[in-house]
């Protein structure tokens, strides 16, 4: 993760009390407050868009939802960049909510008004925002980056921070895709489940080993591609996914 700062050199940093917030209340109505305060009072990760996001001709990906498991909920994304990275901050342990574009900043620059909506809003579970943007690219153009240098400095202004995520390693990338499968809560498998799994590998061992130390595959390995999913089982998803994969409860390590 990219987190962003102020790098603009020689332009002029926005004031954080001069910086308007645009978003959509719980009764759909368009709000327009000062940043300084709605940063610290209003639940932006309860917020819908503030509107979808467009289709593009020849885009591989249309505009779509994810239903998440953090928030139990559907999250709108617009690309194939936002997708992957809504995926992998859904299971990311320090994130308690997210949702796609509540907010639009307003700021002066010299030219008139510049304003930006982040792809994504982030709450995590020390309390602290996080706004988000996504790009398929490994580096952002002069524009991205003026933007970027200026969004950045706006969150800090207010104790929040903000990410530019990028590309992802390709191996992640799939090892976390085929976890998704399993992220809904159904996949669970129960108390009895989880506690075998827990026992069957306390100490790191081969996935398949474990596996069979459990019960039948067909029934165990949708609870342990969800542990997996969770983190109460850990293995190294930097790497490939196979039978002899080591494999270890979150108290292992």
């Amino acid at each position: 993760m990219q987190e962003a700062g102020w790098d603009g050199a020689g332009a002029r940093r926005p004031e954080a009390e001069s910086v308007d917030v645009l978003f959509r209340a719980a009764d759909g109505g368009m709000e327009c407050s000062r940043w300084s305060s709605a940063a610290a009072e209003v639940l932006f990760e309860n917020c819908p868009p503030l509107k979808p996001f467009p289709v593009r001709a020849g885009k591989r990906l249309a505009p779509g939802w994810w239903w998440s498991a953090t928030t139990r909920g559907l999250v709108h994304y617009g690309s194939t960049a936002m997708r992957l990275h809504v995926m992998i901050l859904d299971r990311d342990p320090r994130v308690s909510g997210l949702a796609a574009r509540p907010l639009e900043l307003r700021w002066r620059v010299s030219s008139g008004v510049r304003a930006h909506a982040p792809q994504l809003m982030l709450r995590l579970v020390d309390g602290q925002g996080v706004l988000v943007d996504c790009t398929a690219r490994g580096e952002l153009s002069r524009r991205q980056r003026s933007v970027a240098a200026a969004v950045g400095e706006i969150c800090t202004a207010a104790g929040w921070r903000y990410w530019v995520l990028g590309p992802v390693d390709p191996v992640y990338r799939r090892n976390v895709t085929w976890l998704a499968g399993y992220r809904h809560p159904r996949h669970h498998g129960g108390g009895l489940m989880a506690d075998a799994l827990q026992e069957a590998f306390a100490e790191p061992a081969p996935l398949w080993e474990g596996v069979r130390r459990v019960g039948d595959p067909l029934l165990v390995l949708p609870a342990l591609f969800h542990a997996l999913w969770t983190g109460r089982l850990e293995a190294d998803l930097g790497g490939s996914m196979h039978e002899r994969m080591p494999v270890w409860a979150q108290a292992a390590q």
